[in-house]
């Protein structure tokens, strides 16, 4: 595994600095020795309001890096890159994700503002650490639907093909952060399927806006989610993504906007989950938390 992350970022300073040669944006010296400056990032937070945003739970993968609003590259934290600049320039850092938990699909979350610093000094030969970048989510956000757990009432509404419900655990088994209680699928034998949406439909948001899920979730059975878009009076099911087993907990951003772009005369949407007991287990445990379903006006 570290040889891998060490070739992506090798391979990621060789096109960097590539770059910067193509574009003459480097710092030269006397003669044709470049020197460059290397900056460390360790990881990226985010700060949110927890009564309008909900947890501060992310799953930030990578880094996208601008200096001067040029691309210095996508990085995979922790990170350590070289940048051909000198004393103090700006730094833009923007929070990256993976699209459906796909790892060919990192781009920068549409909802997390950049983290830029006006005057970064870049002092070349040496190691600059980026200290606690921080990120929040953009103030247009909509969210349209949260689901924490941390109420009596549950937002999701079983279906008549489910055998069992979803319900509040005790505080003890859920994510780090503002979280106490996460909610739990119980499966067996008898209980075999689990089906629910959201107990709400959505507006289909205007062409083109990202809409996205946000799901942290742990499990030891497979677990589908998906949309229901309602169309001339019919609900149209479009599953998305599997949510595979996971002993820790883990977190997806499932994309929705291109599903939902193809059905512009729908009148509103709900999203689903679903799961059935593997036929090689007696029983399962799904734990989902802090799920939210998110839009941004394009």
């Amino acid at each position: 595994m570290r040889l891998k992350t060490n070739l992506y970022h090798f391979f990621n300073v060789i096109l960097c600095c590539t770059a910067f040669l193509v574009l003459s944006s480097c710092y030269k010296f006397d003669g044709n020795q470049t020197i460059p400056s290397y900056v460390e990032i360790d990881t990226v937070l985010l700060r949110t309001y927890y009564p309008d945003q909900g947890s501060n739970s992310n799953a930030i993968k990578d880094v996208w890096v601008y200096v001067n609003d040029q691309q210095i590259g996508a990085f995979e934290l922790p990170a350590m890159f070289p940048v051909l600049a000198i004393e103090n320039q700006k730094l833009e850092i923007r929070p990256g994700i993976k699209v459906n938990g796909i790892s060919s699909t990192r781009a920068p979350y549409p909802f997390y503002k950049p983290i830029i610093y006006d005057d970064f000094l870049f002092i070349p030969d040496s190691t600059i650490p980026v200290i606690n970048p921080t990120t929040e989510y953009y103030s247009n956000v909509n969210f349209l639907w949260m689901e924490d757990f941390e109420h009596a009432g549950i937002s999701l509404s079983e279906s008549s093909s489910s055998d069992t419900v979803i319900v509040r655990t005790q505080p003890g088994s859920n994510p780090d952060g503002n979280s106490r209680y996460s909610g739990l699928i119980s499966l067996n034998t008898i209980d075999r399927i689990y089906s629910a949406s959201s107990a709400n439909s959505y507006p289909i948001p205007n062409q083109g806006s990202p809409t996205l899920l946000e799901v942290d979730f742990k499990t030891n059975n497979y677990i589908n989610v998906g949309i229901l878009i309602q169309e001339n009076g019919n609900f149209i099911k479009i599953p998305l993504v599997i949510l595979n087993h996971s002993e820790i907990w883990n977190k997806i951003y499932v994309n929705l906007g291109p599903n939902l772009s193809l059905h512009p005369q729908a009148t509103d949407f709900k999203v689903f989950f679903e799961t059935v007991l593997e036929d090689n287990l007696s029983s399962a445990t799904i734990y989902l938390d802090n799920i939210k379903l998110i839009n941004r006006p394009y």
